[in-house]
């Protein structure tokens, strides 16, 4: 079989209309072990991992932040923060907007409160943050070297405008800004993506694979790399239009087991 690693965007490609796998999806996947099955998102590896247990393949690496932090079980094979400076700038801009800021690294991540967007989020990655002031959460990772793997914004979609532009116009050699939806904004450092990690993978982990081995699936903007780059980039049938138009097939969307019958059908 020419596949040996399936790689899987999260949110929009995976899971159902209640943020959940379904029992053909998880069937799928235990049916094909010991196949890697490579969830790789946005999502910090907190909000992976309980997806992982439910396939009952623990051991396989995951793909966080879009590519900024890769993991073997507890080993970091890559990590690549945003700047503090961007960071501070960000916090400063937002400081007199109603934009909500979540403030990630790692498995740490901290909002400001229990808003309406982080109990959004936290309803999504079954995920409870932190509350910790921004400043706070800077100076400390300052102290520890550390910075944020992502940061999101979220609020206002005329906010959230200005917001972009404005990073974009000061930062766009240093972040990727990702707009998810229009009232969102994901960030992480220029230089990462998911085609990046899967690199990382094929130099540390599967060193006997090529990307003409892997199937990658996929339904938005941060995907595309990666889908072109794959030997099968699919997309579901809910993704994006541009995600459609460079994929190498197109299944049924994420409400209808799109990459579950993908599986079935190939392996």
């Amino acid at each position: 079989m020419k596949y040996q690693l399936v790689c899987t965007d999260i949110d929009g490609t995976l899971l159902n209309k209640d943020r959940e796998l379904s029992e053909l999806t998880i069937a799928q996947v235990k049916r094909i072990a010991p196949i890697p099955f490579v969830l790789i998102s946005s999502r910090m590896p907190k909000g992976m991992r309980h997806l992982q247990h439910q396939f009952g393949n623990i051991s396989t690496p995951l793909i966080a932040y879009n590519g900024g932090l890769v993991l073997d079980g507890d080993k970091i094979l890559h990590s690549t923060f945003i700047d503090n400076s961007v960071l501070e700038a960000t916090i400063n801009k937002c400081a007199n907007t109603n934009i909500h800021l979540s403030l990630f690294h790692a498995d740490e991540w901290y909002v400001q409160s229990m808003d309406y967007w982080a109990k959004r989020e936290e309803n999504n990655t079954k995920v409870t943050p932190t509350i910790k002031s921004h400043v706070d959460v800077l100076n400390t990772w300052r102290n520890e070297g550390k910075g944020a793997h992502k940061i999101m914004c979220m609020g206002d979609e005329n906010e959230i405008d200005v917001l972009y532009k404005t990073l974009e116009n000061e930062f766009s050699d240093d972040i990727m800004l990702y707009r998810s939806k229009e009232t969102y904004i994901e960030i992480s450092h220029k230089s990462i993506s998911k085609k990046t990690a899967i690199e990382v993978l094929l130099s540390t982990i599967y060193t006997h694979l090529s990307m003409e081995n892997i199937i990658a699936f996929g339904d938005n903007y941060n995907d595309i790399e990666m889908l072109k780059a794959v030997g099968l980039g699919v997309a579901v049938a809910n993704a994006n239009n541009e995600v459609l138009k460079i994929a190498n097939k197109v299944t049924e969307s994420n409400l209808n087991d799109g990459v579950a019958l993908v599986i079935k059908e190939l392996f």
